[in-house]
């Protein structure tokens, strides 16, 4: 049974393991390099400090997935707003695994007072990753063509946006 919890230190060897063929057979991260435990331990650390969930997904023991949520854009106005990170383990993908780290992430971010989310997909083709998103109840915003290039092909970004709780219908407190 999977179940899903707060990322620990201890945690972060595994997140890295996870994330480093994310970057270098992937399209889902814009990195070229993948960062070793010391970097991703920072950001995990800079994620957590600034009061952002970062969670992880559990099955016997082991790590199949992470997701974190983390600030949209630096300025004060979007404060309210989050921007959502998933990535599996491999052979994990198509078990739930994302859909249980998402809606808990959803659910964290929700009661923490946050009122968008907005998941940037790097990759028009990352089909799965869209599917899951929309099966969650994320709206499609747009496409930004051609922002990234990586492995030998120029990659678009799909914008996908869900309110949280009473995301703009009232103010926030």
């Amino acid at each position: 049974m999977v179940t899903v919890r707060a990322a620990e230190r201890g945690d972060i060897a595994a997140i890295t393991a996870i994330y480093a063929p994310a970057v270098r057979d992937g399209t889902a991260s814009f990195e070229y390099e993948p960062p070793d435990e010391a970097e991703m331990a920072r950001r995990w650390q800079s994620i957590v400090d600034g009061g952002y969930p970062y969670l992880v997904a559990l099955d016997g023991g082991e790590v199949a997935g992470y997701a974190y949520a983390s600030s949209y854009r630096p300025r004060a106005a979007y404060r309210y707003v989050v921007e959502n990170s998933i990535y599996i383990a491999p052979g994990r993908h198509g078990q739930g695994v994302g859909s249980l780290l998402l809606r808990e992430l959803v659910e964290v971010c929700t009661a923490r007072g946050f009122r968008q989310m907005i998941a940037v997909i790097g990759d028009s083709r990352q089909q799965a990753s869209i599917g899951l998103h929309r099966s969650l109840g994320f709206t499609f915003v747009g496409v930004v063509h051609a922002v990234g290039f990586k492995h030998g092909r120029w990659l678009d970004q799909v914008l996908m946006q869900l309110p949280l709780g009473d995301g703009d219908a009232t103010l926030p407190t």
